[in-house]
């Protein structure tokens, strides 16, 4: 199987081309958020690089949030828009697993983190199995106090990663002490690699027009609409993008 993994939910982009397990070129850059005007330019030139055509992938593989809504947005509307136009599968992953995923040592517990602002955070809990981070507790957005009391009750090390953790890393040492454990810099940056190998054996979707981003708390849109519509169903209604 060969595939394309696209991330971009956050800050970092990174694109892959893999051939099953076989890494057959990969791009990650940490330099801005200028997402909409390099990716697709990262997408062919990666596809070129591993010799291949976009006609010759077999599924599009994509982090799906939570994250940056114009992160999102952009990734996931370019991956839905491949997979739809050249007739190929699309496999949509957890982005705070695709992080959780720069681990490899067996039944360690990781927590990775985005910034949310104003003191709340994008955050799961993961455990190392067999190579694969398998969830403990759901992906969530929440203060980082109230994060740090789920976690209280856990007796082992916890494993924090992503570029974001050292902005609340004081807080993490004093509310969890010695279960608060620091990921090496360099697993920070979320890999394509990672999303690509783990999107190989994942069900892709059903129907690639109805998949929509993780964004997981509303959009500022949603927000306006529902101060003005108190009594409205508060169900999301954006549907598409």
């Amino acid at each position: 199987m060969k595939l394309l993994a696209i991330e971009t939910s956050n800050r970092p982009l990174s694109v892959a081309v893999l051939d099953e397990t076989r890494v057959l070129a990969t791009t990650t850059t940490n330099v801005g958020r200028n997402h909409s005007s390099t990716l697709l330019p990262i997408i062919e030139e990666s596809i070129s690089q591993a010799g291949l055509t976009a006609d010759d992938l077999d599924r599009v593989v994509v982090a799906a949030g939570p994250g940056s809504y114009t992160g999102l947005r952009i990734g996931v509307t370019t991956a839905k828009t491949l997979a739809f136009t050249l007739h190929k599968e699309l496999v949509g992953l957890s982005s705070l697993a695709v992080l959780a995923g720069n681990v490899v040592t067996e039944g360690q517990l990781v927590a990775p983190l985005f910034d949310a602002r104003r003191d709340n955070i994008f955050t799961g809990l993961y455990r190392i199995k067999q190579g694969q981070p398998v969830s403990e507790k759901p992906d969530q957005h929440v203060s980082v106090v109230e994060w740090c009391q789920q976690l209280a009750s856990i007796h082992e090390p916890i494993m924090f990663i992503g570029s974001d953790v050292s902005q609340y890393a004081t807080v993490l040492q004093t509310e969890l002490g010695d279960q608060f454990v620091r990921a090496q810099p360099q697993l920070d940056l979320p890999q394509a690699s990672v999303l690509g190998l783990m999107g190989r054996t994942a069900t892709p979707v059903a129907k690639i027009h109805d998949f929509v981003p993780n964004y997981l708390r509303l959009t500022q849109a949603e927000r306006d609409w529902l101060a003005k519509h108190p009594k409205e169903d508060h169900a999301p209604y954006v549907e598409k993008i």
